[in-house]
């Protein structure tokens, strides 16, 4: 295996749009929350202004007047959070995809992590295993040197070996 991911780049790339795509978010969450505020600032402000008892008719046109610029800007601060709630729609949905983006690559980084490390391993395991079969090697030169030094590799046969074998069966040498 290469050793490096080699979609890291556009990994970190991806991780950078998806921080952004959050950063983007967050503002658009704190707009919509400073849009709720003023409406229900707004909301709470016509709902404490009140028409007079009694009062002159420039009075009580002043008021009626006041009622209907505070009712205007309610209407101004309701339609200025709808257009925020579909700017944190948009920055929602801006985000979901930058995370689904980010997340695919993150998944093959993953899998090319588990990849590497099994090649890791495989490469270990087959280094073990040749030096096993050396020391396995060794240890029976040596056994066959310590059992009779100067003898042939094949005097030191097992009784396995003294079996001959026919068609039908197989008996041992000293039976025939």
């Amino acid at each position: 295996m290469a050793g490096r991911f080699r979609l890291a780049g556009l990994l970190r790339l991806r991780n950078l749009q998806e921080e952004q795509a959050a950063a983007a978010l967050a503002l658009a969450h704190a707009e919509r929350r400073a849009a709720q505020k003023r409406r229900d600032e707004t909301a709470e402000m016509l709902s404490g202004t009140g028409l007079p008892e009694r009062a002159d008719h420039l009075t009580w046109q002043a008021a009626i007047a006041g009622r209907a610029a505070v009712n205007g800007l309610l209407g101004e601060a309701r339609a200025a959070l709808e257009v925020v709630e579909v700017r944190v729609d948009a920055a929602t949905h801006e985000w979901s995809a930058a995370r689904t983006k980010a997340a695919t690559l993150e998944k093959l980084e993953d899998r090319h992590e588990v990849l590497e490390r099994a090649e890791e391993l495989r490469a270990e395991q087959l280094v073990l295993d040749e030096a096993a079969s050396r020391q396995r090697a060794a240890d029976l030169a040596d056994a066959a040197d310590v059992a009779e030094p100067g003898a042939p590799a094949d005097a030191h046969r097992s009784s396995a070996d003294d079996v001959v074998e026919s068609p039908r069966t197989a008996t041992p040498k000293e039976d025939r």
